[in-house]
């Protein structure tokens, strides 16, 4: 399979777009008119239906979850659905996950779970091959192996190190797949780890050359350093980083650090991150970075007079928006 980073790249080209939407579901704020449709099929009496209303729930989203990708697969270049809005429901809502992500597939969208695993050993490959290739099913009782959650790409927590790494590099090199790493997030207590600065007296830190500096930016030398080994034809790696709009300053010297990955860059919209403050994010071509907005586009209609029922129209609108707010600083 093509390289993750190129077909990124190709993505962005074709619709002049940077656009990634987070598909971050509650259900409290899915269209009544979807909930009621699935809480009404199943009766709500014990007994009748075991799964439910974990069923109802999950095919509620489902349902609005294909809408918003209808709405935006020609405009957004990745869907970035966030699991813990789906493993809330149970294993109804996992499935809900697969199949959201089998359906931007089929709709052309590249997919990024936003799963933030991290481990070491057997742990760390087993997260990699479950999102990222396939997992042994059986294969002595002719069985074969089988492609579990089939994400493009992955987030994942770099906190044990290498160890907990390499297993997806592993996997992205051999499926075409790809990863973004935390490095720098959008939060307003991020700070009080990842900014803290390494002490010189540190004598693995003075042996590294990372003695005086704040953690987030070694973190990014790691990170441009083990995507080296694989990078695709347009200059990006396969391991990327995610950086948050909501600090300007930093994603300046970050996109310094790390020429070669692509960043992932949560923050825009609803956590205070406009289009100026992404312009740092991307090299001088205008390429190197994807922008996430969640809420700002799923749940436009709540704050459109239109109505829940063109819950779809409104976000594709605020989709095309944000679009054109991030092209007029590149």
């Amino acid at each position: 399979m093509k390289h993750f980073s190129d077909r990124l790249i190709e993505a962005i080209k074709a619709k002049k777009s940077v656009v990634c939407v987070g598909l971050d579901p509650r259900l409290d704020k899915i269209p009544e008119f979807i909930r009621k449709k699935y809480f009404k099929k199943l009766p709500l009496k014990r007994g009748v239906h075991p799964k439910f209303p974990l069923l109802a729930a999950s095919e509620a989203i489902l349902e609005f979850n294909k809408g918003i990708i209808d709405a935006v697969a020609d405009i957004a270049v990745a869907v970035k659905p966030q699991i813990a809005f789906y493993e809330m429901f149970g294993a109804e809502g996992v499935n809900c996950f697969i199949e959201t992500i089998k359906y931007a597939k089929s709709k052309g969208l590249l997919t990024i779970a936003d799963a933030k695993r991290g481990d070491i050993g057997t742990t760390a490959e087993a997260y990699a091959k479950a999102f990222l290739g396939k997992v042994d099913v059986g294969a002595e009782f002719g069985g074969a192996e089988t492609e579990i959650f089939g994400a493009d790409s992955i987030t994942v927590v770099p906190y044990f190190g290498f160890d907990g790494i390499k297993p997806f590099i592993e996997e992205c090199k051999k499926n075409g797949k790809g990863m973004f790493i935390l490095v720098k997030t959008s939060n307003k207590t991020a700070g009080d780890l990842q900014d803290l600065i390494v002490e010189k007296e540190n004598a693995t830190a003075e042996k590294s050359g990372n003695a005086g500096q704040p953690v987030y930016k070694i973190m990014a030398q790691y990170v441009e350093s083990w995507g080296a080994n694989d990078i695709g034809e347009n200059g990006y790696s396969c391991v990327g980083a995610v950086v948050g709009a909501t600090y300007p300053q930093q994603v300046v010297e970050l996109r310094k650090i790390m020429p070669h990955t692509i960043f992932l860059v949560p923050g825009y919209g609803a956590q205070g991150g406009t289009a100026k403050d992404v312009e740092g994010c991307f090299n001088k071509d205008g390429l190197g970075a994807i922008v996430n907005s969640s809420r700002e586009i799923i749940f436009a209609y709540e704050k459109s007079e239109k109505g829940e029922t063109a819950y779809a129209e409104i976000s594709r609108a605020a989709a095309e928006k944000m679009r054109m707010d991030i092209a007029a600083v590149l």
